[in-house]
């Protein structure tokens, strides 16, 4: 079967406006998607260039299929299933910054470059000391970034006109407020002369941004049928619902330079992102994190499957509508329901296999940034500790126990000894390696809800949560999740 590329697209060659740190699948599925329809129909004119931001991995696909790629999206429309299928062709390189560093750096020498996007998940923000001027490139992305914005500033010689704009999509409160601070620090750091802090100041733009499409990825099970369908091979075949949301805001107006909103992308521009934000991250993201890895233990592998899954249905339903809801400002608006009501719409699709194990990518930064709000709201309005949230916990050191990295993956083992891969920075499976078989199940709560750089705080100081954890995970490990999770409404 013939493999996708250019010679099957024929794609129109446009300028170099954005530069995106991060090839996964859900930047492919959303943020490189709205780009290509409004490259289409005129209100953009712009290719990206993907950069692959970490040393793991490779471009292998992306080279052989010279950047094209297939998105296909499926959802409810009128109460029928619907499914769209598009050919992207906005991206037009893809580049490794570890391997082709040189390659990589050259393009902050690019004249139109404008937009910078990145997803490098939620501990991808973060001021690392002891990266230096001198790394090629040096190892947080942020360090990336302050070096990128750097070589061109010196390659413009200081000119506004050249200036970039950064839409991070990561899913941490205020994300651009944060990357700039990162870069703000690395300047400090290194040294740097005073004109280049007053050009990012003035010249560029940091946006915070909030971001809503579930994207499912490769359809591993189902791609060769899929090939058969469409008439070629496609490696990097992508899939994803058919909702989307990007609210974008900055204290400049960027949608005459970015005008999706055009094009019919559903982009919304506005300088208080906050109300879209809190609801989002806390009910849809939440509900994620706080059942995913529960489900899994229990047996299931997608999130449909947990939904027909009474148990696990029940489990994520109370830990939403319990909890998280009231947990959140002006509890009786009706706006959290009906959007609550929705999510559950959107996991309850016939069509949509989201695996739990690409779900639980990074779980530790996850629940901080999607769960704990939840659990320090709730405890402050309610005077008392939310049991779905706190078992949701204990699952999760259930899930990342191990005591073998292989691959660079921590090693668990569900129903059996199904062996399964714990993917997360090498710090967090590092801790869990060393403790989640050797100590006893209080000495490992302990150790691990003290740990400040997992959470940014010490969670022992809330009352009770250290013994209730300890519970659920003996618990978990005694009757497995189903049984353990029975306990929770007793």
């Amino acid at each position: 079967m013939v493999l996708l590329n250019k010679t099957l697209t024929h794609p129109v060659k446009r300028p170099l406006k954005v530069l995106q740190f991060g090839e996964g699948g859900f930047l492919r599925a959303f943020v490189d998607y709205m780009i290509d329809v409004a490259n289409e129909k005129g209100n953009f004119n712009g290719d990206i260039v993907i950069v692959k931001p970490i040393p793991m991995g490779n471009l292998d696909h992306f080279k052989e299929q010279d950047c094209q790629y297939t998105l296909s999206m499926t959802g409810m429309e009128n109460g029928e299933a619907k499914t769209v299928t598009r050919v992207i062709t906005s991206v037009a390189d893809a580049v490794d910054a570890y391997g082709e560093y040189e390659k990589y750096m050259s393009f902050a020498r690019e004249p139109e470059l404008r937009f910078v996007v990145s997803n490098t998940t939620e501990a991808g923000i973060v001021f690392n000391p002891e990266d230096v001027l001198e790394m090629t490139p040096p190892v947080s992305f942020p360090g990336k970034m302050t070096k990128f914005l750097y070589e061109r500033y010196q390659w413009c010689n200081g000119d506004d006109t050249k200036g970039l704009i950064m839409l991070p999509v990561e899913l941490i409160d205020n994300n651009g407020a944060e990357l700039k601070k990162c870069v703000k620090q690395y300047i400090a750091l290194w040294k740097l002369e005073a004109d280049f802090e007053r050009w990012i100041d003035e010249a560029c733009v940091f946006t915070s941004t909030l971001v809503d499409r579930i994207v499912t990825g490769y359809p591993a099970e189902n791609a060769k049928r899929m090939w058969e369908e469409l008439g070629y091979q496609d490696n990097l075949l992508d899939t994803s619902e058919l909702f989307a949301l990007w609210v974008i805001e900055s204290e400049k107006d960027i949608s005459k330079e970015f005008p999706l909103d055009q094009a019919g992308m559903p982009v919304i521009f506005t300088d208080n992102l906050k109300p879209y934000k809190k609801r989002k991250v806390r009910i849809l993201n939440g509900a994620h994190t706080s059942f995913v890895l529960a489900s899994f233990l229990a047996g299931n592998d997608y999130v449909i499957e947990s939904m027909n899954d009474r148990d696990i249905s029940r489990y994520m339903k109370d830990t939403i509508f319990n909890e998280v809801i009231p947990s959140l400002p002006s509890r009786n608006d009706d706006s959290y329901t009906d959007f609550a009501e929705s999510v559950i719409e959107r996991f309850e699709h016939p069509y949509m296999k989201h695996r739990l194990l690409s779900i639980s990518l990074n779980s530790v930064s996850k629940w901080r940034a999607r769960c704990l709000p939840s659990l320090r709201s709730y405890i402050a309005k309610e005077g008392k500790l939310p049991k779905h949230l706190v078992f949701s916990l204990a699952s999760l050191m259930e899930f990342y126990t191990g005591d073998e990295i292989r691959g660079g993956a921590l090693i668990g083992h569900r129903c059996g000894g199904e062996e399964y891969n714990v993917m997360d920075d090498e710090n967090v499976l590092a801790f869990f390696a060393e403790n989640s078989t050797k100590l006893p199940e209080a000495d490992f709560v302990h150790a691990f809800l003290k740990e400040e750089t997992f959470f940014g705080e010490d969670l022992t100081k809330y009352e009770g949560l250290e013994q209730a954890v300890t519970a659920d995970l003996i618990n978990i490990r005694k009757l497995g999740v189903r049984k353990a999770m029975e306990q929770v409404y007793a």
